[in-house]
């Protein structure tokens, strides 16, 4: 493994740190976090025609940029730094993965060019709170975590010569606003249970959006409502199985992970500087509070933590763009960052004195991303749990 940055990585990563420092300030990030769209559309477009980010790690035959999750990784650290809410996770991410690993000809061909140029933006739908379980990140996701039959997550029925929904996801990133939803079905009924991802459309009747209240607002949450609505499987008729959706979802899941924790790292990282800005000005006893030994000690160790992050991150997105093979580095690399994460902003607020403790002090956007991931993907215990198990630590030492 070459860990050192390509010159035009390093450049890459220098011209979209300059662009979000003159465009995402704190209250540029919460205002357009409380935008309809959920994030600014302006600067969406800006990253999406100078840049390439949507279609960074799609194939150049598909409109992309043919890049590897490497650089997807460095553009989600740098996007971190600033907390800029965007599609890039659920649409780069999430969503074009899949459209790329199970998709028909015919989908790919009229979907991810539009992706890749930032026109169209999609989102990944799965029931209740499952999306760390349908990612494969902590738990096994052959389950029924999209129905299982029963009552409650989503159905799916054939109907004439396609497919309708029934049933409702919650906290679906972006969802209020992404024109294409890939919603995980359950299907079959119990005699042929199995779980199928279908796409479907904005506007379709029966479809109905409501944007949640999140405890980070720079992650926009929805809730879909699919009434009887009209909807296309995703991949051939007969052809995709269950088998096919869990291990693209697993595969997406570790990539995303790796992306993910390098996020978090950036997130982590931006924080710490703010915080050593802030004790070299404030004073206490006649002398700045970032010259007292015991400040010095919890802010060393917090870089010890945030640069070991980063290194767990930068080798997860290295396995998934290699290919390694090792299916539970990703899983852990986000844990390993996402503790880092809370342990960063969790000492700015206290840091930062009587004001960190306010609600609306900037240092609170970090506070709320690092509780608001763990919630999404996490907990950091299942993270790792899942990722022994994978990697068959238990078995290695007889437990």
């Amino acid at each position: 493994m070459d860990a050192t940055f390509t010159a035009e990585q390093d450049e890459f990563r220098r011209t979209l740190r300059e662009l979000l420092l003159k465009r995402c300030g704190p209250d540029e990030v919460k205002s357009a976090a409380r935008a309809d769209a959920g994030y600014d559309t302006a600067l969406w477009t800006a990253l999406s025609e100078q840049l390439g980010l949507p279609g960074l790690a799609l194939p150049e035959d598909r409109g992309g940029m043919g890049r590897s999750a490497t650089e997807l990784a460095l553009a989600c650290e740098e996007s971190g730094r600033a907390l800029v809410p965007s599609p890039l996770l659920s649409t780069a991410v999430l969503a074009g993965p899949l459209l790329l690993a199970l998709g028909t000809e015919r989908q790919r061909a009229e979907l991810l060019p539009r992706i890749a140029a930032g026109a169209l933006t999609a989102t990944l739908a799965v029931p209740g709170a499952g999306l760390a379980t349908a990612l494969g990140l902590t738990g096994d996701n052959r389950g029924d975590w999209a129905g299982g039959g029963r009552a409650g997550g989503v159905q799916a029925r054939r109907a004439g010569g396609g497919w309708r929904l029934y049933g409702q996801a919650e906290q679906v990133l972006d969802g209020h606003s992404a024109r294409l939803l890939l919603v995980a079905a359950h299907t079959g009924g119990f005699a042929r249970s199995r779980t199928l991802l279908f796409l479907v459309r904005e506007g379709a009747a029966g479809l109905g959006r409501t944007r949640q209240t999140s405890l980070d607002e720079t992650r926009p949450q929805a809730r879909i409502e699919l009434r009887d609505v009209e909807a296309e499987l995703l991949g051939e008729e007969g052809v995709t199985s269950q088998a096919d959706v869990a291990d693209a979802l697993a595969a997406v899941g570790d990539t995303a992970a790796a992306v993910i924790a390098a996020e978090a790292v950036g997130a982590a990282d931006r924080v710490v500087e703010r915080t050593v800005e802030y004790v070299r000005q404030r004073e206490q006893f006649g002398r700045t509070v970032g010259s007292f030994q015991a400040v010095k000690h919890r802010l060393a160790d917090i870089y010890v933590r945030v640069r070991a992050a980063r290194s767990a991150a930068y080798y997860a997105a290295w396995a998934a763009a290699a290919d390694s093979g090792e299916p539970a580095v990703g899983g852990l690399a986000l844990a390993q960052a996402l503790e880092a994460l809370r342990t960063a902003a969790s000492e700015a607020v206290q840091l930062h004195g009587g004001i960190g403790f306010a609600w609306e002090h900037d240092v609170h956007l970090y506070f709320k991303r690092a509780s608001g991931d763990e919630l999404l993907f996490g907990p950091v215990h299942r993270l790792r749990a899942h990722a022994a198990e994978r990697s068959g630590l238990f078995e290695e030492v007889g437990l």
